[in-house]
């Protein structure tokens, strides 16, 4: 018989809805029923697309004597860490608090009936090995040491928490400096791996927020070595594994230092930043990878992830057939097989299929191993004729890919914090490369959000089959903002700028800390918690204070409105000592640390729609990331203070912080006055 989470939403909890497991969703009765019984909580916490995740359902969760040993000495909470992110940096931080190292998923807690976890790991195998005990035989340990140990766990219990409240409370507020974002970016430029690209050795993360800091830093202080860096990185990433060279997209992080083997599933929240960033770097450093890179991903985003109502869905698995990568990799005799005899030796050449198989011995994951130019070179073809047919190669390969494996399962979840991401992701590709198709799938997924999500005057965090759920977070509006902010840049709609304001109002009266500064995890009325999350480093996402910071600051002063100016520099300098003693993982906190020392350039064009072309195709070829620019059509409802009527049919109005010059009438001039005020003394 199903459990209880067969009535939940989640794929995740969906998945486990037929366990033996007595599963309970998070809930006040799981809780109480915990109090009353006396009995200790078993938390798991994953996501759909987790291959390890699937992995330990399987072995133990599936298990009949597993779950009998499981129903009897524990209640037993599932939890999707994509619908509660609250739960899971709770969590996650007393993992890392109880064991001295990162957790990660499916993420295996032990609590007592109050909520204070005494024991944690992560993944647990059926049996024992690789220093491993088998979940049976762990279920067994915590149970025994639950009846005869209370005392010693409640004092463990007592210190976790003081470990807690010393690790939430505010640091002394501090304003930023330059040598803050100077030592960052030496940080990061001596981590920089100089042969394959990225940080650190594998595995290999995107680290989006990091390469954006870099390629910002590049422009506003001439910084030839971070632009490379970023290029480089941003090379090696687009011919890896990391990138599906077929369908597009990019996947979570690389097993490797060579960005070739991947763990297989493609998330949002990575695709997004990676999306904005791309087309950013392709102002910088035109070359066609990186326009192909935004197409592709592009594509992907709107025929796999985009509902048809409008929202985008939360990612796509690791696994199809049980079996993590089984729809990306290749038998090599297939793979030739499926293609006409003058591609094959392309193709065998740009991926390098002559060598062994790079995927567990046995099969291939496609990245390019030589370039489409020096194949032509080499075999003495055209440049062009080489791409047509390596195209045509390729297009032939995801057609035979689509129709005959099956698909990875999707999440159709739509998150707000992760829509942001993708709506400032399409917006950003949209504007740059003149797609209005993409501009337009993102106000589709803006205006899901706003009219599904926004109920009443809050945020919902998640929506899944007619269901707005949870109270929204700080990165749920903190990314919707950015997004929203992203979109207006893009094209106007005064239905954006609304939102954008109501949820930077919903910030600062919800999330900020009054006394200190910055904005905490939850809002001021979330349920009670083991403790209330503060956090300012970024991790696989940029930190949503960081985020919020920069939204807030931008839209203060294209708005003139002080209170939100105020409020973003109150979060940068909530987090500036911290970040003075360890800048590494402060990297979109130093972009608006920035653009606070520096207040941005806000370009406002105002006049008839039909009349903005010219001004807003000017506008997209360039890179200006420390400046906000809007063309409000006249007809638009725009705010008052949008509203710069001037002598002339369309005037363009450039401001630094409260002095504006006077208004241009034609195009080039202002766009001429634009980049002077961006790159003048002083502002870089």
């Amino acid at each position: 018989m199903p459990n209880r989470l067969s009535n939940e939403t989640s794929p995740y909890l969906q998945q486990h809805a037929d366990n033996p497991v007595d599963w309970w969703p998070w809930c006040d009765e799981a809780l109480d029923t915990a109090r009353r019984e006396d009995r200790p909580i078993l938390l798991s916490i994953g996501y759909s697309a987790c291959h390890w995740c699937h992995v330990m359902a399987h072995e133990s969760f599936e298990d009949r004597a597993t779950a009998d040993r499981m129903n009897r000495d524990f209640v037993n909470i599932k939890v999707d860490r994509e619908e509660r992110p609250d739960l899971d940096h709770i969590y996650q931080l007393a993992h890392q608090m109880l064991n001295g190292r990162p957790g990660g998923w499916p993420l295996t807690v032990f609590l007592a009936p109050d909520g204070a976890p005494f024991f944690s790991g992560t993944y647990f195998p059926n049996e024992a090995r690789h220093g491993l005990p088998a979940f049976s035989d762990l279920l067994a340990r915590v149970a025994t040491a639950w009846r005869e140990q209370r005392e010693a766990l409640e004092g463990q219990n007592r210190e976790l928490r003081e470990a807690l409240a010393r690790h939430n409370a505010a640091a002394e507020p501090e304003k930023p400096t330059a040598k803050i974002t100077q030592a960052l970016r030496k940080r990061l430029l001596e981590a920089h791996d100089e042969r394959w690209g990225g940080f650190g050795a594998a595995p290999k993360f995107p680290h989006a927020a990091d390469l954006d800091f870099l390629l910002r830093r590049s422009v506003s202080h001439k910084d030839e070595f971070a632009r490379n860096a970023v290029i480089h990185t941003l090379e090696r990433m687009a011919g890896g594994g990391i990138f599906d060279q077929l369908g597009g997209g990019f996947f979570r992080y690389s097993t490797d230092e060579r960005w070739e083997i991947p763990h297989f599933e493609k998330m949002l929240y990575d695709n997004g930043p990676l999306l904005a960033l791309y087309a950013d770097a392709w102002l910088l450093d035109a070359r066609p990878l990186f326009a192909d890179v935004v197409e592709r991903t592009a594509r992907w985003v709107q025929r796999e992830m985009q509902d048809a109502e409008g929202g985008y869905f939360a990612a796509l698995d690791a696994d199809s057939d049980g079996e993590e990568g089984a729809f990306y990799v290749w038998d090599v005799d297939l793979l030739r097989a499926a293609l006409p005899p003058d591609q094959v030796a392309l193709v065998d050449a740009h991926y390098g299929l002559e060598d062994p198989p790079n995927f567990e011995q046995r099969a291939w994951h496609l990245r390019v191993q030589t370039p489409a130019d020096e194949i032509a070179r080499s075999i003495g073809l055209g440049l062009d004729a080489a791409r047509q047919r390596i195209d045509a190669a390729r297009q032939r390969l995801f057609e035979v890919r689509a129709t005959t494996r099956a698909m990875p399962g999707r999440d159709e979840k739509v998150l707000a914090a992760w829509n942001g991401m993708m709506v400032r992701g399409m917006a950003r590709a949209g504007q740059v490369m003149r797609r209005g198709e993409w501009i337009e799938s993102a106000q589709r997924a803006l205006d899901f959000v706003r009219e599904r999500m926004w109920i009443d005057g809050r945020l919902r965090a998640c929506y899944k089959d007619g269901q707005a759920r949870f109270a929204a977070c700080l990165d749920d509006h903190a990314f919707l903002l950015d997004g929203a902010l992203a979109l207006l840049q893009a094209e106007y709609r005064s239905a954006d700028m609304e939102f954008a304001l109501a949820l930077a109002e919903a910030l600062m009266a919800r999330f900020e800390d009054a006394e200190h500064g910055g904005f905490l995890f939850t809002a001021h009325d979330h349920e009670a918690l083991l403790t209330r999350p503060r956090e300012g480093r970024d991790g696989a996402m940029a930190a949503g204070n960081s985020v919020a910071a920069l939204g807030l600051l931008r839209l203060g002063h294209l708005s003139g409105d002080e209170r939100f100016v105020r409020a973003g520099e109150r979060a940068v300098e909530a987090w500036s000592a911290v970040a003075a003693q360890s800048p590494e993982g402060f990297s979109s906190l130093m972009v608006a640390a920035e653009e606070m020392l520096l207040p941005p350039v806000s370009a406002v064009v105002y006049g008839p729609g039909a009349s903005m072309a010219g001004w807003q195709e000017a506008l997209a070829g360039l890179y200006l990331p420390h400046a906000v620019t809007v063309c409000v059509p006249e007809e638009a409802q725009a705010p008052e203070w949008l509203r710069r009527h001037g002598e002339h049919r369309v005037n363009g109005w450039v401001c630094w912080g409260v002095e504006c010059l006077p208004p241009a009438n034609r195009a080039d001039d202002f766009i001429r006055i634009l980049s002077e005020m961006v790159n003048a003394p002083g502002i870089s």
